[in-house]
C-alpha cells in the first residue's frame, strides 16, 4: 500500500510540474507577444512621424481640370450635392517614394485616424507583415489589392490594413459601426490622391460581415452583373446613406479585420476627380 501511495504521490507531483511548466510557457509566450506588439506599435508610430515630415499635403480648389461625376439618380436628400463642393486633396509623393518605391497614393477618411499613404505590390501578403519602409512589422501597412491597376480605371479600388487596437492603420475603421460616426454626415466622404488623379468618394455602404470574398471582386462580365453586385453591397449597409449606385460608378472599398471571423467594410463611390 505504501508503494502504491508513493507512486500516486510521484504522479501527482509530476502532473503538477507539467501544469506549472505549461503555465510558465504560456506566460512567457504571452509576454513575448505583448512586447512584440509594443515594439511594432512604436515602429509604426515612428514611421508615421517620418511620413508626416516627408509629406506635403494641400487642398485643391476646383479648376478646369475638375470633373464632377454626374449622378442623375441621387435623391434630393442626398449629401452628394454638398460633397461635390468639397476641396480635393493633393500630395507630393517625391519624398515618400524615396522611403518606399511601392507608394501608390494617399487616403483620408473623416471621423477616423485613417490618413496615410498606401502602397501597392504584386501580392496581398507582403504588407500584412511589413511597415511602410518595408521593415518587418506585424502591424503591416495600408495597401491596395494586387489586382488593382491604380490608374483610375479600377471599378473597385480595394484597400486593406490591420485593425490595430491602438487605432493605427485601419484600427479606427470600426468607428463606422458606431452611431456617433454615422450621425455626422461630414464623415461620409473619403479623399484619395495618386499619380493619376485626386478624388472624392461618397460613402454608400458600411457593415460588418463574416469572412467572405464576395465584396472584393474586381472584374465583371457585364454592366448588369456589376449593378447587381453594387446593389448587394448597398443593401448590406447598416444605414441608408440615400446614395444611388449605377453601372457607370467606380467605387472604393476599405476592408479590415474586426476579429478572426468578421470583417469591417466600407464602400464609397467616386463623385469628383481631377486628372493630373
Amino acid at each position: 500500500m505504501k508503494k502504491i501511495r508513493r507512486t500516486k504521490s510521484r504522479l501527482k507531483i509530476g502532473i503538477s510540474c507539467l501544469i506549472a511548466l505549461a503555465c510558465c510557457v504560456g506566460i512567457c509566450y504571452s509576454a513575448y507577444r505583448i512586447i512584440e506588439w509594443e515594439i511594432d506599435s512604436l515602429n509604426t508610430a515612428q514611421q508615421s512621424t517620418e511620413i508626416a515630415e516627408a509629406s506635403d499635403l494641400e487642398e485643391l480648389e476646383d479648376d478646369d481640370k475638375t470633373e464632377i461625376i454626374e449622378s442623375k439618380d441621387e435623391p434630393p436628400e442626398s449629401m452628394y450635392y454638398k460633397y461635390i463642393k468639397m476641396n480635393l486633396l493633393d500630395v507630393d509623393f517625391t519624398e515618400l517614394r524615396r522611403i518606399n518605391n511601392d507608394t501608390a497614393g494617399w487616403i483620408s477618411l473623416g471621423g477616423t485616424n485613417i490618413n496615410y499613404p498606401y502602397v501597392h505590390t504584386t501580392n496581398n501578403d507582403f504588407y500584412l507583415t511589413h511597415s511602410f519602409d518595408k521593415s518587418y512589422n506585424q502591424a503591416g501597412w495600408v495597401f491596395t489589392d494586387f489586382r488593382n491597376k491604380n490608374d483610375g480605371t479600377d471599378k473597385n479600388l480595394i484597400l486593406y490594413a490591420h485593425g490595430r487596437y491602438d487605432g493605427t492603420m485601419f484600427g479606427t475603421l470600426k468607428n463606422i459601426m458606431s452611431t456617433d460616426w454615422r450621425n455626422n454626415s461630414d464623415n461620409f466622404i473619403v479623399r484619395t490622391a495618386n499619380d493619376h488623379e485626386n478624388a472624392l468618394w461618397q460613402v454608400f455602404s458600411v457593415y460588418r460581415i463574416p469572412v467572405t470574398t464576395d465584396y472584393i471582386q474586381t472584374s465583371f462580365n457585364s454592366d448588369s452583373e456589376y449593378l447587381s453586385w453594387l446593389t448587394m453591397l448597398k443593401n448590406r449597409s447598416v444605414q441608408d446613406f440615400h446614395t444611388s449606385v449605377s453601372a457607370s460608378d467606380h467605387i472604393l472599398t476599405l476592408s479590415t479585420c474586426y476579429n478572426h471571423v468578421q470583417r469591417t467594410v466600407l464602400h464609397a463611390k467616386l463623385i469628383k476627380r481631377r486628372a493630373k
